[in-house]
């Protein structure tokens, strides 16, 4: 569908001049043929058009998915696992492409995309690991039966996906849930669909039957809304926003459709007084400027020991003026501009209430003007935060991190806890005892120690208060992508009848 010369330039990448939709194993335009355009936020000059699917779409893709259901969950385990095996294969031969197409529709440098989209082709092999490999349950009944446990596909599932990690969050979604026998549909962001896209041509080629994974690239009020209203999907899996989440979880409610949300976050990241400092501050720049802070485990609130605290600040803010932004397709670029223009906008109102709150702007607070075009926004640092502050206890979303100081283990804690989001943490220290009894005592679904934004196929990755619902990864997100059915066998050969009279036996 497409070629590309990555030299630096994103003028010589070349595609469709119009994406569609993927509904039953066929590219297709949507139904009322109308388009959408996708930007490049370097350029800020379009990159394609997309078909707009609406309801009739989702409807389309929900019909396909529930024939094709028929046909998937017959497969063996075996022969699902192989068909993920070779998606993985597939997957990997196109990796250099796709980190270049991820870097042109989310502006994230290719140095980011290439090392997170490595990784990717894992999460297939996992799943497909896990289909030759996970065992059942028997279960204690007594002498006269046998119960054991079978898992069964749901049916067909909604996956929803947003802007800042197009194909990673994705593929934590899809592989479990290919895995676990299901049909889905997907709907992408509007701002990053083309990846997306692309991948409905490598299932066709891996083997999945059509209509098995179907594309559907939308808004939220039409294809978004849609899609989630729909009482035909068995589960609902989506990253998002947190009242976006809140939103679809009613609706899953009516329907009784399973939920799974990985919605915001306000990481704190927490730095003790035994550890180096040099250490921290590398750790400090990772966590808040990967992604132009674009994550929902940004390190936006980061904890320092009052003791190491001047000093931490004070190289930090070396650190964070050295980071080179630039043209996201070249590989010495370190930071990227932000997505869309009301995103740069957001940044612009937080960095003004944090101002207004009486937080020091240590440095940045402003635009990058170095380029005529392009979302671009320096890395933000405020000092003399306090804890309740908006600025401290808002999603953001964006290159902005606060720094609060702390005197003891303790304060640490319930700073740290202080917040309605429970995403993901990290603790650093070289003290063993505290780092699991600060560990333990942190409310989060994801805590990190000496290590931060680290993720694997294998480890469950989920959220707790207003972070969501629900695990990714490992072995709980293929048991949540599948039911359970107990099956009791009798084997005794005999004649029971309740209804003799006198003889009263044990039923249950």
């Amino acid at each position: 569908m497409y070629k590309s010369e990555t030299n630096g330039s994103m003028n010589n990448f070349f595609r469709e001049d119009v994406y569609k939709l993927f509904i039953n194993g066929e590219y297709c335009e949507s139904e009322n043929k109308k388009t959408f355009s996708v930007e490049n936020p370097f350029s800020q000059q379009p990159i394609a058009k997309v078909y707009e699917g609406e309801d009739i779409d989702i409807n389309n893709a929900i019909s396909a998915a529930q024939k094709a259901f028929k046909i998937w969950k017959e497969y063996t385990l075996e022969d699902r696992a192989d068909i993920l095996n070779e998606f993985a294969r597939l997957f990997s031969k196109k990796l250099d492409d796709m980190a270049y197409m991820e870097t042109v529709q989310t502006a994230r440098p290719i140095r980011e995309m290439k090392s997170q989209l490595s990784r990717l082709p894992e999460w297939f092999k996992y799943y497909s690991s896990l289909l030759r490999t996970k065992e059942e349950k028997v279960y204690p009944f007594g002498n006269s039966h046998h119960a054991f446990s079978q898992r069964f596909p749901l049916g067909v599932v909604g996956l929803i996906t947003p802007w800042n990690h197009p194909l990673l969050i994705l593929i934590k979604k899809l592989a479990p849930a290919l895995a676990g026998g299901n049909c889905v549909i997907i709907k992408p962001s509007e701002l990053t669909p083309i990846t997306t896209l692309e991948l409905g041509a490598i299932a066709n080629e891996a083997g999945f039957p059509k209509g098995v994974i179907n594309i559907v690239p939308g808004f939220g009020h039409s294809a978004g809304a849609s899609l989630t209203n729909d009482y035909r999907l068995a589960k609902i899996d989506i990253t998002g926003g947190t009242e976006t989440g809140k939103v679809i979880a009613e609706a899953s409610g009516r329907n009784l459709t399973n939920i799974s949300c990985e919605l915001g976050g306000k990481s704190s990241v927490l730095f003790f007084e035994d550890i180096d400092i040099d250490k921290a501050v590398n750790a400090s720049a990772f966590a808040s400027f990967i992604a132009t802070g674009q994550t929902c485990v940004q390190g936006s609130r980061l904890l320092v020991h009052e003791s190491i605290h001047d000093r931490f600040v004070e190289k930090f803010i070396k650190k964070v003026a050295d980071i080179k932004i630039g043209d996201p397709t070249l590989l010495e670029t370190q930071m990227g501009p932000l997505v869309s223009k009301s995103q740069l906008n957001l940044i612009e109102k937080y960095t003004d209430i944090g101002v207004k709150e009486g937080a020091n702007l240590a440095y940045g607070g402003k635009r990058f003007l170095e380029y005529d075009h392009g979302y671009y926004y320096l890395p933000t640092v405020f000092t003399h935060v306090k804890n309740d502050m908006r600025i401290a206890q808002e999603e953001i979303f964006g290159p902005i991190t606060t720094i609060i100081p702390f005197s003891n283990d303790e304060e640490a804690i319930n700073i740290a806890n202080s917040t309605q989001f429970g995403l993901g943490m990290s603790v650093w220290t070289e003290d063993v005892s505290r780092s699991f009894y600060v560990s333990e005592k942190l409310e989060s679904g994801i805590v990190w120690v000496n290590d931060h934004h680290r993720i694997d196929p294998a480890a469950p990755w989920g959220g707790i208060k207003l972070s969501g619902l629900g695990k990714e990864n490992g072995i709980k997100a293929y048991l949540d992508y599948t039911n359970e059915k107990t099956i009791i066998v009798n084997k005794e050969n005999n004649n029971f009848d309740w209804y003799t009279q006198g003889n009263i036996q044990r039923y249950s």
